[in-house]
């Protein structure tokens, strides 16, 4: 009988097991993103990076809620030329970096993409939306607008011999149309999903708690959401998907997989758990799959699927 692995492949892209770093948690200096994989991550996720500097929203920018994590952090970041020789200091240490993108236009995502790869990243997962983020023309309509997504995962596959995920966003009518548009452009999978657009309201000042007035959402309130975006996005195409949102404990990432998710990401629960959160998640699904009788991760992918 062949021993119970939990490594997975995705798009080319092979992991130790299926939990990566989701973007904009640890993910902005290379002790960091290491820090993480040693804690048991099979992959990990960069702060998305764009084409030049930038220092995100004035304080306040987090607020801890009952349900999750509401941030409108706006995209801080050192710009990709930096950046660039972070990821450059992680070569040859076998960790598998995804690197994070965004920009103004089609090109700024294109080139950021090719200098990060050239920098060592692994694969691209292009960032299609930010709650956060207003001033930023191409980030407006990119997860919403089916024609420009597929143009730019198009630009972006082009730039990069890398595989390239899209990141989605849950605001939208139907994420079905927009999958459907990153697979016509070429991309090799999918991650969803971004976080959910809310906001919280100080009840003595009357005033919106985030100085940006609304922000993204994370945590365990949208993972039911982020199940369903899943499981529909399953059923629409044929590359594989990175489930994102909510992800706490073992339990949470089996049901990502169940609903049709090849690999997922983790990121608000290590603010609660830490970084050791990785490898009691993988402690976990190792167990499941050893008590139900599986071998492999790829056993369970999509079998709530089967069922109906």
């Amino acid at each position: 009988m062949s021993k119970l692995s939990l490594a997975v492949e995705i798009a080319g892209l092979k992991l130790r097991n299926p939990l990566m770093l989701s973007s904009g948690i640890l993910g902005i200096t290379a002790p960091l993103l290491r820090r993480v994989y040693e804690s048991g991550a099979g992959a990990v996720v960069t702060k998305s990076i764009g084409p030049k500097p930038r220092l995100g929203h004035p304080n306040p920018t987090v607020v801890t809620l009952e349900c999750g994590l509401l941030n409108a952090m706006g995209l801080p970041n050192p710009g990709v030329d930096e950046f660039s020789e972070e990821l450059r200091s992680l070569k040859g240490l076998g960790i598998p970096v995804i690197a994070s993108v965004f920009g103004e236009r089609v090109e700024d995502y294109a080139e950021v993409a090719r200098k990060l790869s050239d920098a060592g990243a692994d694969a691209i997962e292009i960032n299609c939306s930010c709650p956060t983020v207003r001033e930023i023309g191409l980030l407006k309509v990119l997860g919403q607008d089916s024609a420009v997504i597929e143009e730019v995962t198009r630009a972006v596959k082009r730039a990069v011999k890398a595989p390239v995920f899209a990141k989605l966003t849950p605001n939208v009518t139907d994420i079905t149309e927009i999958a459907q548009a990153t697979e016509r452009g070429g991309a090799d999978g999918i991650t969803a999903i971004n976080t959910l657009k809310a906001m919280a309201v100080d009840i003595e000042t009357y005033r919106p708690v985030l100085a940006n007035v609304t922000g993204g959402l994370s945590g365990p309130a949208v993972k039911p959401v982020a199940l369903r975006c899943v499981w529909e996005i399953a059923e629409t195409v044929k590359i594989p998907i990175i489930g994102c949102g909510g992800v706490s404990d073992w339990r949470d990432a089996v049901e990502f997989l169940l609903c049709g998710a090849s690999a997922v990401q983790v990121g608000t629960a290590i603010m609660h758990h830490g970084t050791e959160v990785f490898s009691s998640i993988a402690s976990g699904i190792k167990a499941y799959l050893r008590r139900k009788g599986f071998r492999s991760v790829e056993e369970i992918v999509g079998r709530s699927h089967r069922t109906l």
